[in-house]
């Protein structure tokens, strides 16, 4: 049996995930995975190539695709067939079509494999996404699913942006989000929704830390339950 573990942590824009799952991967020395960063490669180069609305190519472009995440120094850099696209996957323009190329049956096939590829890391994994533990990790040692109010989550996105140089104002970014909501909850394969059993975290008012501390203590739980010795730094 192996020995490592898994924390899947799913939710909707802006709710909190890839902050926390990169606190809690940086604590337990876990490899962190952001498979949201995956599917906005694609569609960068799916704009980039104009192929938006040709599903074909753009299946067969993500079947071309080498995608390499590493996460150095709380930062996810992002290398599609030794191109570094870090700084051009979070742009409005990519926000406003990920959902749209996501919901492609074909793409999400090619990534959820390489995803459950990733997952045989001995070394523990953190991965966050949309459906991580409904879809790419079903058994996972522990789910998580954070949820936040649609203002909460524009305001953080929106400061987002700002902090990266592309102010926009927040009820262009709330408007941006509720369109990825019903996307991403209504698109038939792989649907943004809570697993049964995961844990649901609303992220709302709850500081960073604390969110981290409550998942930390389902990591602990779940070790424990396993008899996998853990190290929280």
């Amino acid at each position: 049996m192996s020995k490592n573990l898994i924390i899947a942590i799913d939710g909707p824009a802006g709710s909190g995930k890839s902050t926390s799952a990169k606190l809690v991967a940086q604590k337990l020395g876990f490899l962190y995975i952001d498979t949201g960063a995956m599917y906005r490669a694609i569609t960068y180069l799916a704009i980039r190539s104009n192929y938006l609305g040709d599903e074909d190519k753009i299946i067969e472009l993500t079947k071309n695709s080498d995608i390499k995440l590493d996460f150095i120094n709380g930062l996810t850099y992002v290398k599609v067939n030794d191109e570094d696209l870090t700084d051009k996957i979070r742009t409005p323009e990519v926000n406003k079509n990920v959902s749209n190329i996501s919901r492609i049956e074909g793409v999400r096939k090619i990534l959820v494999k390489i995803q459950r590829q990733l997952g045989k890391t001995e070394k523990g994994i953190v991965m966050e996404g949309r459906d991580i533990a409904t879809v790419v990790f079903t058994n996972a040692d522990v789910k998580i699913f954070l949820t936040a109010f649609i203002d909460k989550r524009a305001i953080r996105r929106a400061k987002e942006y700002a902090e990266n140089g592309k102010p926009i104002p927040v009820s262009e970014v709330k408007t941006s989000l509720q369109k990825r909501d019903i996307i991403d909850s209504n698109r038939k394969v792989s649907p943004l929704k809570q697993a049964e059993d995961a844990i649901v975290v609303d992220t709302s008012h709850v500081k960073i830390e604390d969110q981290v501390n409550m998942i930390l203590e389902e990591v602990k739980k779940a070790a424990s339950k396993r008899n996998i010795e853990i190290v929280i730094n």
